[in-house]
């Protein structure tokens, strides 16, 4: 049994840390460390109800800033860590505050990937990551204006739905052939890029940025041009082109990193007494067989407690199956399972009922679902992907056969 646990990160994954590790009786000493000035709080509602003015900053945290403290939590917010020892067993902060350790948590998530053109620096121009950033954007669409969303993603289309509910003219920019095609079949994004449309936002695809250009006297972004030759006027630019792990301490550190911290199915990284968790991470999945990063409330929630539970002396396997979503507009996508190599897509009901689901297959096996605005199928499935089922296709394309009667 440790008796000093360190978490690095004060995210999703290590509130559920500490409130597993506190609820489960651990009584040893307990130390959060995070960057922002707030408590863990919620990311989600960032490019959605908080963005939009619909939450309040207070209802963003996991739990009340108080809870630390009654919890007999050390806390240093606003606070980075510069070091990471593990043979010294102990970390580093920035203002030379040294932390001892018998067990170390990271949970440091992901950052933006940065826009690498000219112009990119230039006023006006936005990531969203953190609760300052979703405050400036909100700021910058206070009037209304011209929006320019660079990337077709979850965040670049969740703002872009919340810029229109704002009064903001929208354009998305898109340098692949359809939006969120790292996630979804052609027919959900076909489907996503028509409600957009119908909302008043302009996607273009296949558009690549060469350059942003600004306003010599101000320093404001004024337009963005693209490698097609287009130029598109903006007032506020939102960069959405993915995010990267934050891994950085770790490989420092000397820990096993490929795209995030490297962990077996304990969460447990190459160093013993170390374990990662969360948007960092990358875990043996027993469900599929290979390493994942998974960028998720879900998964850091779930890892979070699997940390815990380990930390305490319970051998626990982190063998949840994945789920993410997103709010567009009225509508839910719920995205469960992993389709990646997937080699059919069977649709159940038809996209314009604004109801229906995307069924990927591999091998005839259902690896993975997109829901939209269809709960039966998104819970039904969970259990058919955890099984491995092969449900009959004829059967799977009938939305009047309940998901779970396919197999």
């Amino acid at each position: 049994m440790y008796e000093r646990i360190v978490i690095v990160g004060a995210g999703q994954a290590a509130a559920q840390a500490v409130d597993t590790l506190r609820r489960r009786g651990f009584a040893g000493k307990l130390t959060l460390l995070g960057e922002e000035p707030w408590p863990p709080y919620q990311r989600p509602p960032l490019s959605k109800k908080y963005l939009a003015g619909a939450l309040e900053r207070e209802r963003l945290l996991i739990r009340p800033a108080s809870f630390y403290a009654d919890h007999a939590v050390t806390t240093h917010f606003g606070r980075r860590v510069t070091d990471v020892a593990p043979r010294e067993r102990q970390v580093r902060l920035d203002d030379g505050v040294v932390v001892p350790f018998d067990a170390l948590m990271l949970a440091t998530g992901s950052r933006p990937r940065r826009l690498p053109v000219p112009g990119a620096d230039l006023q006006g121009v936005h990531y969203l990551r953190t609760i300052a950033d979703a405050d400036r954007i909100r700021a910058a669409l206070a009037d209304g204006g011209r929006l320019l969303i660079v990337g077709g993603g979850y965040i670049g289309l969740e703002v872009a739905a919340t810029g229109r509910e704002l009064g903001a003219e929208v354009t998305v920019l898109e340098m692949a052939e359809r939006v969120m095609n790292r996630v979804t079949c052609a027919e959900v994004s076909a489907f996503y890029e028509a409600e957009h449309a119908r909302h008043g936002v302009r996607i273009r695809c296949n558009e690549r940025v060469r350059a942003l250009h600004g306003d010599a006297r101000t320093g404001r972004v004024r337009s963005v041009l693209t490698e097609e030759g287009g130029e598109y006027p903006a007032d506020a630019v939102l960069i959405g082109v993915g995010v990267a792990p934050a891994d950085e301490l770790a490989r420092a550190a000397g820990l096993e990193c490929e795209n995030g911290v490297v962990t077996e199915a304990h969460c447990r990284t190459s160093h013993e007494a170390i374990y990662a968790a969360g948007d960092c991470a990358s875990h043996l999945s027993r469900q599929y067989g290979r390493h994942l990063r998974l960028e998720s409330v879900d998964n850091a929630f779930e890892q979070g407690t699997t940390v815990a539970l380990n930390l305490m002396g319970n051998e626990t396997l982190h063998d949840k199956l994945p789920w993410f979503w997103s709010d567009q507009f009225d509508l839910k996508l719920v995205i469960v399972g992993v389709a990646q190599g997937y080699d059919t897509v069977v649709m159940r009901g038809a996209p314009a009922s604004r109801s229906f689901s995307a069924c990927y297959l591999r091998g005839g096996e259902l690896v993975a679902i997109d829901t939209v605005n269809a709960p039966k199928d998104q819970m039904a499935a969970r259990k058919l992907i955890a099984a491995h089922a092969r449900p009959h296709p004829g059967r799977l394309a009938d939305p009047a056969i309940a998901l779970k009667d396919t197999v």
